[in-house]
């Protein structure tokens, strides 16, 4: 599989994976999603924020158009759920044409842009893709420890059971 490939695979996990934790999260109550639950942001709420931040304030302008916004990594960028969630889904989907959009040359390449800290970086473009995916992989895993916690059901959000579903379409 070429890089290209591999990488709108991911792609496409991160949406189905992003849409099936929005909607386990949904059935939670508003004290038990704003908890601090010990979760390195505290809450769902403050995770879920906190992966719309990294994931898409950061990383997707830094790949997308090569600017480096500054905000805080545990920024509350949007405090209603609702919202939280569609964002979230929203720029889940927004990787899939970007990814497309790039010949399989790009991911050869490096990617520059500017630390948190305002030094310039120059990083592998594909291990630093592949980071981003995997962040959200971690942070997502995190929910889920927490809604177990919580004696909640949550999703199976393996790879190999979006790979099933695909394979049955």
């Amino acid at each position: 599989m070429d890089a290209h490939t591999h990488f709108l695979q991911l792609a496409r996990y991160n949406v189905w994976a992003t849409r099936r934790l929005v909607e386990a999260v949904a059935a939670v109550s508003e004290a038990d999603y704003r908890k601090d639950c010990g979760l390195f942001f505290r809450s769902l709420h403050g995770t879920l924020n906190h992966l719309l931040v990294g994931e898409h304030m950061l990383w997707y302008p830094r790949f997308a158009r090569g600017v480096s916004p500054r905000v805080e990594l545990n920024a509350e960028v949007e405090p209603d759920r609702d919202r939280l969630g569609q964002a979230l889904k929203g720029g889940a989907a927004n990787w899939l044409p970007l990814i497309e959009s790039w010949p399989v040359e790009r991911f050869d390449g490096v990617l520059n842009y500017t630390n948190m800290r305002g030094q310039a970086m120059s990083l592998p473009f594909a291990a630093t893709l592949a980071h981003v995916f995997n962040h959200g992989t971690h942070h997502r895993g995190q929910i889920t420890a927490a809604l177990t916690a919580l004696g909640r059901p949550c999703p199976e959000l393996d790879l190999v059971y979006l790979l099933q579903e695909e394979s049955k379409a």
